[in-house]
């Protein structure tokens, strides 16, 4: 998928070639250039930097001086690039776009999990990506410190309130999932979504699903339903987390917070790739 992404980028951005380029450097032009940090966050996008570079022109030379996942500051360099001058320039803007929004969203995922770093909470994204490129983006969550949701609608079954409500019902919901899946030979987990303390009452007495998403539950709340729910069902919480309350639901004893934010709510990092003239 990453190479579909890869190879759907350059086709969007190159089209039939980089006239610039083309008209204005030599053909036979060689260059050096460097990837500056003009913020402050996490890095995270270096390992794909490469794979464009490479996909491009397989003779270009990276030297990384700052991996995947480290902190950055202001004025740091996380690599040269050395090569033919015009493949630098085409693939320029590829590697700076996923870059920087890499990089805002592991600098966002590595200060959400930071800040509840002592309880047994994981930190988990969701489906709220940017359509196409989420592949990219869950894995700047995964450099970030946090965990991967399911993919997609392929991977789990999650049944949400519409589901609910245009199933007829929890219990109809439930039982229709398992039927499911059982017809279709399907080995995938069973998540559903509960809105107050009768509906995973309802939930429980069913059974056979594998996590309970409590949504929109207060700390509170979740520690009062915890003890009810056993051990063989996974607990996640959802719905009106933020950066300055989620250590609050971390306490309480939950086994995954999932936030869009750290994907659909991020400030691109301030990435600069410079030609270095010797």
């Amino acid at each position: 998928m990453i190479d579909e992404i890869i190879k759907f980028a350059f086709k969007e951005d190159l089209g039939n070639g980089d006239h610039t380029s083309l008209s204005c450097v030599p053909e036979n032009a060689v260059g050096k250039a460097k990837l500056l940090v003009k913020d402050d966050g996490v890095i995270a996008g270096v390992e794909l930097a490469e794979k464009i570079f490479h996909h491009y022109d397989p003779t270009l030379k990276i030297t990384q001086y700052i991996q995947d996942g480290e902190k950055v500051k202001f004025g740091d360099i996380v690599f040269e690039i050395e090569g033919k001058s015009r493949s630098i320039l085409a693939t320029e803007r590829l590697v700076l776009n996923f870059m920087q929004r890499m990089s805002a969203i592991a600098t966002q995922t590595r200060s959400i999990v930071d800040s509840i770093a002592g309880t047994h909470a994981k930190l988990l994204d969701t489906r709220k990506t940017t359509p196409g490129i989420r592949a990219l983006e869950k894995w700047a969550v995964k450099i970030g410190g946090g965990h991967n949701h399911r993919f997609g609608l392929y991977d789990m079954i999650m049944i949400k309130d519409n589901h609910i409500d245009y199933a007829g019902g929890i219990e109809k919901s439930i039982v229709s999932a398992n039927n499911y899946l059982k017809k279709n030979n399907l080995d995938i987990q069973i998540e559903i979504e509960v809105r107050d303390e009768k509906e995973l009452d309802e939930v429980l007495a069913v059974g056979n699903v594998d996590r309970i998403m409590l949504d929109n539950f207060t700390p509170e709340q979740i520690k009062a339903v915890l003890p009810k729910i056993p051990n063989t069902i996974e607990t996640e919480a959802s719905g009106g987390i933020t950066k300055d309350n989620i250590r609050g639901y971390a306490e309480t004893g939950i086994q995954y917070i999932s936030s869009g934010a750290l994907t659909h709510s991020v400030k691109s990092m301030d990435l600069s790739l410079k030609a270095i003239y010797s």
